[in-house]
């Protein structure tokens, strides 16, 4: 379902990936202004209490995060630069946006347990992208999994728009299944990574 929803994305990011490059626009500037708005539409507005805002708001921000992905296919490459910086801004935006929900929770929002379970949400999804990043830097391979990036996102962004909407243990059954979801791919992920080693232990000439 996310592959058929990334094909539908990609039709629109994709067109605006080449104007933007065309008059000269950088990535690398898309990247942080994306996660700029990110960052501040999440710290600002959701521990406040205006969820639905902040959420609508974060949810603009983190396309940018495609369109700058549609602007190195437009340029026809990437750059290790590019890729340090555009990673790094991610885990800046996801931690800002559970930091977020873990302030309003813990706070104005008064759900400890809900408040606790984003905070596992966010440990969590740092870990999973560490275990992928510190596993390819040793030349294993740690793909896949139950919760990547975009389910974390969408699962934390449309949980928080709907509590903001009124919608009876929304963020609280986003956050609940996540958190499970996160801690389950962070066992995946290092599974995956003994398996790599193991199989690279057995045939030292097999690439990850």
């Amino acid at each position: 379902m996310l592959n058929l929803f990334r094909v539908q994305v990609s039709r629109v990011t994709d067109p605006v990936g080449r104007w933007l490059i065309a008059r000269g626009v950088s990535p690398d500037v898309v990247t942080v202004l994306g996660t700029v708005g990110t960052a501040a539409a999440a710290v600002w507005f959701v521990p406040r209490g205006q969820l639905f805002l902040g959420a609508l708001l974060a949810t603009v921000f983190v396309l940018f995060d495609m369109v700058d992905g549609a602007m190195a296919r437009a340029r026809g490459h990437s750059t290790p630069f590019g890729a340090v910086l555009d990673s790094t801004c991610d885990r800046m935006a996801d931690g800002a946006l559970f930091a977020a929900i873990t302030w309003w929770c813990l706070g104005a929002g008064d759900q400890r347990a809900v408040g606790a379970a984003a905070l596992v949400c966010l440990v969590a999804g740092q870990v999973i992208s560490y275990i992928k990043a510190r596993a390819e830097g040793a030349g294993l391979s740690a793909e896949g999994g139950l919760v990547e990036r975009p389910e974390r996102l969408i699962a934390a962004l449309v949980g928080t728009g709907f509590e903001g909407l009124g919608v009876p243990f929304a963020l609280a059954v986003a956050m609940y299944l996540l958190a499970a979801g996160s801690v389950w791919t962070v066992g995946q992920r290092i599974v995956a990574v003994y398996r790599s080693a193991r199989d690279t232990a057995a045939d030292p000439g097999r690439a990850p």
